[in-house]
């Protein structure tokens, strides 16, 4: 089972997801939007949305800071291990915490809020919704349980290593299988959720409007009398 889950399943992930972005964009690309819901609902929208984007962005940076370099590299730096630590721990745990609050009021603004919402979420939506919270709480039970609570326990010994091995195409099985479940059920999901992705509304991560910087400003007249 662990070869399945640690040394094959991120393969079909990554498979799954450049394919089903392939398809996505050549089937469905007036669709390839985050299907608004603004003008159904602002109040929670406009908390929500930021608390989300913001929490995902640090979220992302942080991991990738911590699964793609090694603690060689940051002691190259002069970095010391303790203050690698304690600096990953505080603004992880924070960047958690946003982001998992605003992944919990959107998902209480589509499901519980108006019903209508439920009538134009698609099925893939629904999903992907259920395990980005899953993930998120493994996270962040993974930090607080064993970093906080617990004795700590380094990561990068064992889930960075198996990270950094699948792009070698030897994926480290042992290293992974070796960590605490949590942190597998955390990489196991973070999986699934790379493949259900080109089939929801996540797919819009990739249109940045950065056109946007370097067109020349539109000008607005008021309509003749």
């Amino acid at each position: 089972m662990s070869v399945v889950l640690f040394g094959v399943w991120p393969y079909i992930a990554l498979a799954v997801c450049v394919v089903g972005h392939v398809w996505r964009w050549r089937s469905d690309q007036f669709g390839w939007t985050s299907r608004t819901s603004e003008l159904m609902e602002k109040r929670w929208l406009a908390l929500g949305s930021p608390l989300f984007h913001f929490g995902a962005l640090f979220v992302i940076l942080g991991h990738a800071v911590g699964l793609l370099v090694p603690a060689s590299a940051t002691a190259a730096l002069g970095i010391p291990e303790t203050v690698y630590h304690t600096l990953a721990l505080v603004i992880g745990l924070i960047a958690g915490i946003v982001f998992f609050a605003g992944a919990v009021i959107l998902g209480l603004r589509r499901y519980v809020t108006k019903a209508r919402f439920r009538l134009i979420t698609r099925p893939a939506d629904a999903a992907m919704y259920a395990i980005l919270l899953v993930v998120a709480l493994a996270g962040l039970s993974a930090t607080v349980g064993l970093n906080i609570v617990g004795d700590g326990y380094d990561y990068r010994e064992t889930v960075s290593v198996w990270f950094r091995s699948i792009f070698t195409l030897q994926p480290d099985v042992d290293a992974l299988a070796a960590a605490p479940w949590i942190f597998q059920v955390h990489a196991v999901g973070a999986f699934a959720l790379i493949a259900i992705w080109p089939f929801t509304r996540l797919v819009h991560v990739w249109s940045i409007p950065l056109g946007y910087l370097v067109r020349p400003p539109i000008v607005y007249h008021a309509p003749r009398p």
